[in-house]
């Protein structure tokens, strides 16, 4: 069997580590052991801030609409079911949207949410 001393493919691994490295400060930078434990640190904190990022947005969008139907006289909650009787589907992202960057059209999803929620049945209370 040939003796295999892995010459280009491991120069090849190490100076892809290095790259990935190449704004990570003194060592993490230079050494590759070093860079390797910062590169494989900084993919994981990479991979959960893209499922942080979505969090955090849905989060931003439900403030900013909570804080729009506040304004007139709601809250988000009794206003995102006002707007599932009335049969409006829109996703919180454009809500949030409108509710930004105009308010009067969102005062007429406000006003259909509302006569939605005045004009649905009252559910009757359980009986004890």
């Amino acid at each position: 069997m040939p003796r295999v001393k892995r010459g280009t493919k491991r120069r090849a691994s190490r100076q892809k580590t290095l790259a990935l490295a190449s704004g990570f400060f003194l060592t993490k930078s230079k050494l590759h052991r070093s860079a390797q434990e910062a590169v494989e640190r900084a993919l994981k904190f990479a991979y959960t801030g893209r499922k942080r990022k979505k969090r955090d947005f849905r989060s931003l969008w439900i403030i900013r609409i909570g804080a729009a139907t506040k304004a007139s006289g709601l809250n988000y909650s009794k206003f995102m079911h006002g707007l599932k009787l009335a049969g409006i589907e829109l996703d919180r992202k454009v809500l949030s949207s409108i509710a930004y960057d105009d308010a009067a059209s969102f005062a007429q999803l406000v006003e259909k949410a509302k006569a939605a929620l005045a004009s649905a049945p009252k559910p009757e209370p359980a009986a004890q």
